[in-house]
């Protein structure tokens, strides 16, 4: 049965809305990890196993909005998310970019990342539910010393976004309810690197001597004069966009649940800028004005700075999962998640001028995430979560760039639950992801202009969440 006093709690929970979302709003500037799993604190002590199908708290409008059929009362849940993530290369036979030093291995490309989560829900009467969901589902944050041997490739990349999904559920029956939201989704992507600048100016001296710009017999010039000469260049955009996402969720017996979610793709057409700095030159021959010219000069010098646009699809996602509860003491759950990475091509940046800046070839591959997970309930107050997963990367060894080095992961989750009273629960959760280790051989098109990156990436993440859930 519903909480007869639904309709005097529910300006209460109006009232919380605003502040959570200007707490949510102060820590999503730090939001990190393509493809976030962490978006609930109570779900990572079981590894996120059983998400669509648990329905234990608020934080089911991420997982399945229909298992907001299953909360009695109106419910407030936040979450916090510290991601630590270790990203380590070992050099085996790199080469440098023309007229540059090879540079050096760097350090860890990873840094602590804080991901927020906030969940509000409300039953409307019997039959009707409503919530609303934000969140940060994908994010990515990698950045690399600025004199390190890949710094032509990348050096920071950083991608935010935030997630607002409004969601409605309708129980059918006793056994059977679905559940729907709309997602308004923004994103926020800076890119830098190193541009070789000497390589940069031999080309557009070639290019001048062959154009009858400059004499042939200037070329070496450049050489001479200009060796480990570096730019610098920083790509930024922003955009929104909608989704939409679906499910259900089953009691198949008293003790038996299973639920299914699906969540559609998002397009983006990013939009933005590109920026360069440039290093300040030895005097040049006067005759040698030209090839400057043709890097920076105007709208269509190489390395000006002007507008871009990059078109991002991001990938739909697909859960199944079932829990069970084997007693009053243990529950058991598992998922199985689809991602449709095959969506993401390549990164391509567009002047608005039609010329192509950059393009990187991804070739995404379709991936698959298992979990396993349980909980036991030591008494009233505490219950003690563990799950494993693996979790499959799209990366394919190819297309590995050092903004994304990433391979197979396995997680391994602890957790825990007090109930304060029959109000207020607090949920902690640890795990740990083993990343498979990650060979590349990627120059990026050009050894010449990029430098080869031969070696391997070691990685592993650590993740601490914690989660207070409060029912109205």
């Amino acid at each position: 049965m519903r909480d007869p006093s639904i309709g005097i709690k529910r300006t209460r929970v109006a009232a919380a809305i605003g502040a959570a979302m200007l707490a949510f709003a102060a820590g999503q500037a730090q939001g990190a990890a393509f493809a976030l799993q962490e978006n609930s604190g109570s779900g990572l002590g079981n590894a996120f196993a059983g998400g669509a199908a648990a329905a234990e708290d608020a934080s089911t409008i991420w997982s399945n909005p229909a298992g907001m059929a299953k909360l009695a009362s109106p419910q407030a849940a936040v979450a916090v998310h510290l991601i630590t993530p270790s990203i380590k290369f070992g050099n085996s036979a790199s080469a440098p970019a023309a007229l540059q030093p090879l540079g050096g291995p760097d350090g860890n490309a990873g840094s602590l990342n804080v991901v927020p989560n906030l969940y509000l829900s409300m039953p409307v009467n019997a039959q009707w539910s409503i919530g609303l969901g934000i969140n940060a589902p994908f994010g990515l944050t990698t950045e690399w010393g600025g004199d390190w041997l890949g710094r032509y490739q990348a050096v920071k990349s950083k991608v935010e976004t935030i997630n607002v999904n409004p969601a409605v559920s309708w129980r059918v029956n006793d056994t059977f309810a679905v559940g729907a939201g709309i997602d308004w989704q923004h994103i926020k992507a800076q890119f830098t690197s190193r541009v070789n600048y000497s390589g940069a100016l031999g080309q557009a001296a070639l290019g001048a001597a062959a154009g009858g710009l400059i004499p042939p017999s200037l070329v070496p010039t450049i050489a001479a004069l200009t060796p480990g000469l570096d730019a610098t260049s920083a790509v930024n955009g922003t955009d929104s966009a909608w989704g939409w996402n679906a499910g259900f969720i089953w009691d198949a017996t008293p003790q038996t649940r299973v639920g299914a979610q699906y969540r559609s793709s998002i397009k983006y057409n990013v939009s933005g800028d590109v920026g360069f700095g440039y290093p300040a030159l030895p005097a040049l021959p006067p005759a040698l004005a030209p090839v400057v010219g043709l890097l920076a000069g105007g709208v269509n010098g190489v390395l000006a700075n002007g507008g871009v646009t990059a078109a991002v699809k991001l990938p739909d996602i697909a859960n199944a999962s079932i829990f069970h509860r084997l007693n009053d003491q243990w529950d058991v759950m598992g998922d199985v998640q689809f991602t449709h990475w095959s969506v993401f091509k390549n990164l391509t940046f567009v002047r608005t001028t039609g010329a192509v800046l950059a393009s990187t070839p991804e070739n995404f591959r379709d991936t698959w995430r298992i979990s396993a997970g349980a909980t036991y309930h030591w008494n009233d107050a505490w219950s003690f979560r563990s799950g494993l997963a693996w979790d499959e990367t799209p990366v394919n060894s190819t297309d590995i760039t050092p903004r994304l080095p990433d391979g197979n992961r396995t997680w391994v989750s602890l957790g825990t639950q007090y109930k304060l009273n029959r109000n207020l629960a607090l949920d902690a959760g640890f795990t740990y992801v083993f990343v498979n280790k990650a060979d590349t051989n990627q120059n990026a098109g050009s050894t010449s202009a990029y430098g080869l990156i031969n070696g391997h990436y070691d990685s592993n993440v650590t993740i601490l969440s914690g989660q207070l859930t409060y029912s109205f």
